[in-house]
């Protein structure tokens, strides 16, 4: 009983098989066919297929020339010739040299309040006058003047002294029947001195512009030499990136004539029956990879070359355009052997922001100086001295309006008196001026005194003691950042150092494993896939042992912009001049 149970189920599960293999299979759906949540994409109502019989034919190779650069017309260019040819045509230090000779001139203008000035006037005036007179019967009188004047007024910077000479000249025409003299000449010399005593004596207004304009002459030229050192620094990193470029097209290059070899080899090893035909195009497929390699690499040396270009020439007309660059330097450049305390005390000595902070603070100081002054009392003497003449010749119109001595006894004491007094009126005024006839003297103080204290001044002078505290503050916070950027450049270069040993040893071990590879591959005891990623890591190797001496190379640079040492390190000169002295 029991057997014939077994028995009826092994036919069952007989017939159940034959059933299954006797239907049509269902096929499972493809990702293509379904979207995540299982829905057919015939279903999916909007959506178009995107391209459905795409396919990558084989296309003729586009021109693999650089835009605008003729290859074979090479330019060789060293570093220091494209940091001369940058500071000569870059346009910011154009700029700079603008602003210093702007500079200049406006040293020269505040200079030129000290220069003696010639200051003069002429006028003529013609008026009618009421006659208000008791002598004369007439209701008016015509009365014309001829004024000129001339002067020459100079400062003494020192003291604040102003010192005026002057000149006066009149002629007086009138009808006036009273007047003895008609045309009437008067002359006058005179000289006046203003000398303050408090305000304005040791420091004032003309001589904080000049000391201002000195300052602001040294802030460009510290601004000038501040610039041409990111020049530098950007021309030598832009050197660098494009010897990297060259350099690395060069690998890629290799690296395809090193895949082409293989793939040579690998053909004679499937004809000599070691190989499957297959691994020919993993081989191919190697070589078109490494081809893209050499026009991604093309592309960045075209780009470094234009940014290299765009700092050292001086417009879009010049003809080095179209010349090929190609840097002539060596790339072994050798880390400067310096400690972290003698590069800041170096930072700290030629970095020209440190310099532009001093010159802020120079500046303050002298609005210190004058502003303080200003605070004072305005006390000003002023003493002078004029000698006076007087000329001309006797009004035909005159009319005595009581008897006169000489019409009355002509040989009297009196009308000889009187005839030498007109004889002294008459003729030329400067005589009276030189034998000092007529002298005037002037002395006095002029006071200008706020009553409750100049509190403009005050406020004035507190605002510059304000700004003093915040340039000590700033120079404390740009000594610091410049601490940050010397020990930063400082380890980049040590970091640098280490990867470009890292990256030859990596360089040489990779091509030995390559090596060893192909060895294996020709004893059959590897495959070619194991060869081609050798020969992948070898190209990589080389291009990264690149990289790590550019970047050396650019850390270098870096470091020689911390330090301020840019200008020195490679040569360059700066003709800065020295106002104050």
């Amino acid at each position: 009983m029991l057997s014939r149970f077994f028995l009826i189920i092994i036919l069952t599960a007989a017939v159940g098989v034959l059933r299954a293999f006797g239907q049509d299979p269902t096929p499972s759906p493809t990702p293509i066919d379904t979207d995540p949540s299982g829905t057919a994409a015939e279903e999916l109502q909007g959506v178009p297929f995107i391209a459905p019989n795409f396919r990558s034919d084989e296309r003729e190779l586009p021109d693999l020339g650089r835009v605008g650069v003729d290859m074979t017309d090479q330019r060789p260019i060293s570093i220091r010739e494209a940091i001369a040819l940058a500071l000569e045509n870059n346009k910011d230090i154009e700029v700079t040299r603008k602003n210093v000779r702007i500079a200049e001139f406006d040293l020269q203008a505040a200079r030129g309040f000290n220069q003696p000035r010639l200051i003069g006037n002429t006028i003529y005036e013609r008026a009618t006058l009421p006659n208000v007179s008791i002598f004369s019967t007439n209701r008016d009188f015509t009365q014309g003047s001829l004024s000129t004047s001339a002067a020459i007024q100079g400062y003494i910077p020192n003291f604040g002294t102003v010192i005026r000479a002057e000149s006066t000249n009149q002629r007086i025409t009138t009808d006036n029947p009273i007047s003895i003299l008609s045309p009437q000449l008067n002359a006058g010399l005179g000289v006046t001195v203003t000398q303050p005593l408090l305000r304005g004596r040791g420091f004032d207004q003309p001589r904080r512009v000049i000391e201002i304009a000195k300052r602001n002459l040294s802030l460009t030229d510290t601004q000038f030499r501040q610039r041409s050192i990111e020049i530098i620094a950007g021309v030598q990193r832009a050197y660098w990136d494009l010897a990297f470029a060259l350099r690395n097209l060069q690998v890629q290059r290799d690296g395809v004539r090193d895949a082409k070899t293989q793939l040579e080899h690998n053909r004679r090893l499937v004809e000599e029956g070691q190989l499957a035909p297959i691994d020919i195009v993993a081989a191919e497929t190697q070589v078109a990879l490494f081809e893209q390699s050499v026009y991604e690499a093309l592309d960045v040396v075209t780009q470094t070359e234009n940014a290299l270009k765009n700092l050292i020439l001086p417009n879009r007309h010049d003809r080095m355009w179209g010349e090929s660059l190609t840097p002539v330097d060596s790339v072994d450049l050798r880390a400067p052997a310096t400690t972290l305390t003698v590069a800041l005390a170096s930072a700290m000595e030629n970095r020209p922001e440190l310099e532009l902070i001093n010159v802020q603070r120079d500046i303050n100081e002298v609005d210190r100086r004058f502003y303080r002054d200003q605070t004072r009392p305005q006390v000003d003497l002023i003493a002078g001295y004029t000698s006076a003449g007087v000329g001309g010749s006797q009004n035909p119109d005159f009319s005595a309006p009581f008897p006169l001595p000489c019409q009355t006894d002509p040989n009297s004491p009196a009308c000889q008196q009187q005839q030498t007094n007109l004889d002294a009126l008459t003729g030329n005024p400067y005589g009276g001026v030189f034998s000092n006839r007529y002298p005037t003297f002037r002395v006095g103080v002029q006071i200008n005194l706020p009553l409750f204290g100049d509190k403009t001044a005050r406020a004035q002078l507190g605002r510059t003691l304000v700004e003093g505290e915040r340039i000590e503050t700033q120079r404390e916070q740009i000594e610091q950042n410049i601490q940050v950027e010397v020990r930063n450049a400082l380890q980049a270069v040590r970091t640098a150092e280490a990867r470009l040993r890292s990256a030859a040893i990596a360089r040489e071990n990779s091509f030995r494993q390559y090596e060893s590879e192909q060895r294996k591959l020709d004893s059959g005891q590897s495959d070619i896939y194991a060869v081609l990623e050798r020969q992948t890591a070898l190209t990589t190797a080389r291009s990264t042992e690149l990289r790590a001496q550019t970047e050396l190379n650019k850390a270098i640079a870096d470091l020689q912009r911390a330090t301020g040492n840019s200008l020195k390190d490679n040569d360059v000169e700066t003709r800065l001049r020295n106002p104050l002295k």
